[in-house]
């Protein structure tokens, strides 16, 4: 299987790098920031980026969408990583447009992936509970009363979850995992945000008694583990893909900065340690677009190889754009961290991404057991 983008891919990746690259620059994460805004992201420039097609990415065609797959959704989440644009595309247009595709009534799900592809209804996938990702470990209770559940339970680190119209919340059924649409609006529901330290949203969800009907179950203890892990699987290869383009970025600004700054004469791009740094560096993030691209198409194909090159992906995207973050800071001085230098943001950003869906060393140990170890 190609490493590599064919033709339409890479349309699409210059189309969603000149959208994202002008419409959205750093500066628009800054201006987000420093006037609070409450939903943490610009709803027209979501309303643009819709119809442009990207929402849909991941949407059927006979629902408005694209009808394209994680690989494209990955070229887009490139983008939005090398210019840390605040979005609801990674909740919405993967996690929430891929658990709508495993519902166990397929065609239920029109009206909510008609609607999605139009920029008009978000989603988020609320499924970890504690501090690190352990999606085996789901404490969030739902009990069977009738053909519905009834929740119990709390989560944390849902990503934007604060501007969901529709949550999406895994839980533990006595008979397996289910997936449940549930409306943050009804009783029981109580959604708090919470700013991450990148300027990014996330929210915490507590579940007191939730009833939800049987016409919200999106997935069934049949299905329910098996559908999650698939949501899964594209979310930590989308968030490589993202990991890739903020590392790329990176490195890319710390390079021209090497080729500009001068000390004792000369430009510091000229000395041969940091030469030797820098080109470890391009080695470094080289293999990890080998291995995203490896991961999206692995978790496009599903199958039992699908964790396997993901882990891989999300690993290796977690050392290398950590790597691109640390000698960026470094390269830059001490005001690589300040605030007026963009240095600091992306590395903030790095570590969100590092951690969220498993960082580095959760995809070790997973690769290590799925190979015998």
């Amino acid at each position: 299987m190609a490493l590599t983008l064919d033709e339409s891919q890479r349309m699409l990746h210059d189309s969603a790098r000149s959208f994202i690259g002008e419409r959205a620059p750093v500066a628009h994460l800054r201006r987000l920031r420093d006037s609070r805004d409450p939903d943490g992201f610009d709803r027209a420039l979501w309303q643009e980026f819709a119809s442009m097609g990207f929402a849909g990415v991941l949407v059927p065609e006979a629902h408005g969408g694209l009808g394209l797959g994680l690989v494209e959704a990955g070229i887009i989440m490139e983008a939005i990583g090398r210019s840390l644009m605040p979005s609801p595309f990674f909740a919405t247009s993967v996690l929430g447009a891929t658990a709508l595709a495993g519902a166990d009534r397929p065609e239920s799900m029109a009206g909510h992936l008609s609607a999605l592809a139009a920029g008009e209804r978000l989603f988020a996938l609320a499924v970890d509970e504690g501090p690190r990702h352990r999606p085996a470990a789901l404490a969030c209770s739902a009990t069977p009363v009738g053909e519905g559940y009834t929740l119990q339970g709390a989560k944390t680190f849902v990503v934007d979850g604060h501007v969901a119209h529709w949550l999406i919340v895994a839980a533990a059924a006595p008979q397996g995992t289910v997936l449940l649409l549930v409306d943050p609006a009804q009783a029981g529901v109580a959604v708090e945000r919470t700013v991450m330290v990148d300027a990014h949203n996330a929210a915490r969800v507590r579940l007191d008694a939730v009833s939800v009907p049987a016409a919200q179950v999106l997935v069934g203890p049949a299905r329910g583990a098996q559908v999650l892990a698939a949501v899964l699987e594209a979310g930590r290869a989308a968030l490589a893909a993202e990991l890739l383009g903020a590392g790329d970025e990176t490195f890319s600004r710390t390079v021209a900065y090497l080729r500009e700054r001068k000390q004792f004469g000369r430009t510091i791009g000229e000395f041969q340690a940091l030469q030797h740094r820098a080109s470890i560096l391009y080695t470094d993030l080289e293999l990890a677009r080998a291995a995203v691209m490896r991961g999206l198409q692995a978790a496009a194909a599903g199958g039992d190889e699908a964790a396997r090159w993901v882990s891989v992906a999300k690993a290796k995207a977690c050392q290398a754009a950590g790597l691109a973050a640390q000698e960026g800071v470094q390269m830059h001085g001490g005001m690589g961290m300040t605030d007026a230098f963009d240095q600091g943001l992306f590395m903030k950003r790095i570590k969100v991404l590092q951690e969220l869906f498993g960082d580095a060393a959760f995809h070790g140990d997973r690769l290590a057991r799925l190979n015998g170890y």
